[in-house]
């Protein structure tokens, strides 16, 4: 759901994430801040908001019993390519994820995320050699939906990558928040992650290892359909954003558009995903730990860090 700063013949190489618009409800009284359902890393946890609006009215006078103080959500979900901030994780292959969410009324959370990953030490997908072949995110936050509609999401996410080739060092913590707000049909939200300099798993560069990412996701719920279209704009700064050809650049740009369709816990939706990192030409070793190279071009799209469609599949709970 990251990326490191690999070099392959003199290249510098992220979930997200990139991170699909949230598919919310029209009512902001039960809006959820984050979908549980996230078939690419969204730098954001997947929870359901506490909310403070008025509770509706009684139309019962039969006892009823109080709704629990803490409540279990989560998902499973195939997708056909991870990708985080419009790049990919597993080398264009499909990968199975999970999440599960503790939720306590109060609007505090914790919970994990877990994704097959392609991490081996092949040099396949540069980002990620040797982390492995997995990644869990462990995070706790706070979420709620105000009275007015405002509904905001702030927390605390650490990445682990549990099956890492000894001596590679990949962990780090990251802070995350977001404000969303629902008008009928539509949703909005923008949000903010930084990861601090100074980690260990976000040392590839002298002076600047700290990262930061921005993004704006807007939503709309078609009336009268199981159809949600989605848009996402997000821009990558720092050690997280050295994708470029030859390292010269640490910052770049992710969208993606979304049709998703929800049966009951049931979701299927197929994205665009693309970004603006360079097609210029680069350098390409032919096997990792081999100093022999080839000049190609079409860089963003070798290193499925281009334009892509990408299907998903999964249940929520």
């Amino acid at each position: 759901m990251r990326f490191s700063h690999i070099s392959l013949g003199g290249l510098a190489l992220a979930i997200a994430t990139p991170a699909f618009a949230d598919t919310l409800p029209a009512d902001p009284a039960t809006a959820p801040a984050i979908d549980p359902m996230t078939p690419v890393s969204a730098d954001a946890p997947a929870v359901p908001a506490a909310t403070d609006a008025p509770a509706a009215p009684v139309q019962d006078a039969s006892p009823t019993s109080p709704p629990p103080a803490i409540t279990f959500t989560g998902s499973i979900t195939l997708v056909s390519d991870y990708r985080f901030r419009g790049a990919t994780q597993t080398n264009g292959d499909p990968a199975l994820q999970a999440t599960l969410n503790i939720n306590h009324s109060s609007g505090f959370y914790i919970g994990t995320f877990a994704s097959l990953i392609d991490g081996q030490l092949d040099g396949s997908t540069p980002a990620l050699t040797g982390y492995g072949g997995a990644e869990v995110d462990l995070y706790g936050g706070f979420t709620k939906t105000l009275s007015s509609g405002v509904g905001f999401d702030v927390g605390l996410l650490y990445y682990l990558y549990p099956t890492r080739a000894a001596g590679f060092k990949t962990d780090f913590f990251k802070p995350y928040a977001s404000v969303n707000y629902t008008i009928g049909p539509v949703n909005a939200k923008v949000g903010a992650n930084y990861a601090w300099g100074g980690q260990a798993g976000l040392n590839f560069t002298p002076g600047k290892d700290d990262s930061l990412y921005l993004y704006g996701e807007l939503s709309f719920a078609v009336p009268t359909t199981p159809v949600t279209l989605k848009g996402h704009l997000g821009r990558t700064d720092g050690s997280l954003g050295l994708l470029n050809p030859l390292g010269t650049d640490d910052t770049y740009l992710d969208w993606s558009l979304t049709a998703e369709a929800s049966l009951g816990g049931l979701k299927v939706g197929v994205s665009y995903v693309d970004t603006d990192i360079s097609e210029a030409k680069g350098l390409w070793s032919k096997g990792y730990g081999h100093s022999q190279l080839t000049k190609f071009d079409r860089f963003a799209q070798f290193y499925g860090r281009g334009s892509t469609v990408l299907a998903y599949v999964g249940y929520s709970f």
